[in-house]
């Protein structure tokens, strides 16, 4: 019975882990953002599909366990996307947020920032947000380059903005200290970082709103496309983007003011960058997958609440939309 609870039959499309509570969620997405993935080869990944569509078919070869099966799907779900059914570049993939994404943290987090050197960190860092929301939206729609672009400059332009304009408003406060000072420099990528990442979510998938995204009936088959259903999954997505970035731009600055006044730092000062990157990697991988999960990436939605034409198409009193990550 153990043996079994660890590893339930395996089912096609379906995850491994209860995603109705908070903690199949995060064992989920724990093993979709797992960097090891970054690193299958083409021929393993082949192999995973092959697996799969052999399951599918009905054709599996004798001795093949759950456990490969949830494996193969493991690695299909971290690098190919589940609306295209291509290959996500590898930075822009959630398994590559952590790998890719900390050295930005850790620039956007350098004390001592000057407008030119915020400019280029912010700019990096949307530039990243913007390309990862892009590889991970809902695609069941064509999204124009236009809107791409237009969601990627607007994006930009409200994290340097903000993040410049308090950055000017904290070296004209001149009755706070100058520890004091650093400390809130510090801690400025947070709202700029936070807001920006809505305004991200927002631009960057504003394509959903007007074409709207398909919704599933229990069988998986299309019953229509709602816009309602849109609204709520780059609502959900964009809130789970306000959430990854609290830890993230606040742990740090606090833990680095405490380290930096140990003997030990004080007198050994060439550790502080090693020392301030592995507490951004500590924070960003433990944020990343609770944020992610406090929704499902397959949500449910009662009909009665989408479009009357939904509910015309369909007689479940539930359907499921890809939420995008």
């Amino acid at each position: 019975m153990a043996q079994y609870a660890a590893c339930p039959a395996f089912q096609l499309g379906r995850p491994r882990y209860d995603q109705s509570t908070f903690l199949g969620r995060l064992r989920h997405f724990v093993a979709i953002i797992d960097p090891s993935t970054l690193f299958v080869s083409e021929r393993r990944l082949r192999e995973c599909i092959k697996l799969l569509e052999d399951f599918q078919h009905g054709t599996l070869p004798p001795g093949v366990s759950d456990l490969q099966l949830w494996e193969a799907q493991k690695v299909k779900q971290a690098i190919i996307h589940p609306d295209t059914g291509e290959k996500i570049f590898m930075p822009f993939r959630m398994s590559g947020y952590v790998p890719f994404g900390t050295p930005i943290v850790v620039g956007l987090l350098l004390p001592n920032q000057t407008v030119v050197s915020t400019i280029f960190w912010q700019w990096l860092n949307q530039s990243h947000n913007a390309c990862v929301n892009y590889s991970n939206r809902n695609a069941t729609k064509p999204t124009p380059t236009s809107k791409f672009l237009q969601g990627y400059f607007g994006a930009v332009t409200s994290a340097v903005s903000l993040a410049v304009g308090l950055n000017v408003l904290i070296q004209r406060a001149n009755r706070l200290s100058p520890a004091t000072q650093i400390i809130i420099q510090r801690l400025i990528p947070f709202p700029a970082v936070a807001s920006a990442n809505i305004c991200n979510v927002g631009l960057m998938r504003n394509n959903e709103l007007s074409e709207g995204i398909d919704v599933l009936d229990g069988n998986g088959n299309v019953v229509g496309s709602s816009k309602i259903a849109a609204k709520h999954a780059i609502m959900e997505t964009a809130f789970t983007r306000v959430v990854l970035p609290m830890p993230i731009f606040v742990l740090p600055p606090i833990i680095m003011s405490y380290l930096e006044k140990l003997p030990f730092l004080l007198t050994n000062r060439r550790l502080l960058l090693p020392i301030h990157s592995l507490v951004c990697l500590a924070t960003f991988s433990l944020s990343l997958p609770l944020a992610i999960s406090l929704f499902p990436q397959m949500s449910q939605i009662e009909v009665s609440k989408l479009e009357p034409e939904i509910a015309m198409a369909t007689n479940s009193k539930v359907v499921t939309y890809n939420k995008g990550l």
